[in-house]
């Protein structure tokens, strides 16, 4: 019994503590819970304005004038590369410059979370990922999280902030 206690318990629990820690190749990322949204009218609304708004940010649609009606005026974008930007005319220069026809973002299936913020918006959580077009075809992308804050003033949603993790 001693052997037991003092052999057997504290392997098992190391060796079933490391399994959970351990990795496998094909799992590059893990959704951090399973999400149901509370609402789910916010939520598809929420997810339709995120893709409009990716289509226009990968296809640079009309020299990206659809792509800036999204943007709050006074827009706060915080990436962990590239720094804070506070101008809705410097985003938009900065996606012309760097992103049109180089990069495309990609949203992870099934990723998004979306959670109503009281007499103002919903907060939009998600993983994605962005592809250099400019490298071979197939080249892996890192998967990123991202947050964006919408805000809702009568009946029209801006994005008011934007933190973008890769």
């Amino acid at each position: 019994m001693k052997y037991f206690k003092t052999i057997v318990i504290p392997l098992l629990t190391l060796i079933t503590l490391l399994a959970s820690c351990s990795t496998t190749k094909n799992t590059m990322y893990r959704l951090t819970k399973n999400y149901k949204p509370d609402n789910q009218q916010l939520y598809d609304t929420i997810v339709k304005l995120d893709s409009i708004f990716f289509e226009a940010y990968n296809t640079c649609n009309l020299k990206l004038d659809k792509y800036g009606t999204f943007f709050s005026e006074n827009i706060e974008f915080y990436h962990d590369q590239g720094g804070v930007m506070t101008s809705k005319q410097d985003i938009i220069s900065a996606t012309q410059k760097n992103i049109c026809g180089k990069v495309t973002r990609e949203l992870v299936k099934g990723s998004i979370e979306v959670y109503p913020i009281k007499d103002f918006g919903a907060i939009e959580i998600g993983l994605q990922k962005f592809h250099n077009n400019q490298e071979p075809i197939g080249t892996p992308s890192k998967v990123g999280r991202f947050l964006i804050v919408w805000e809702n003033k009568n009946n029209e949603w801006k994005i008011k902030r934007v933190v973008s993790l890769h």
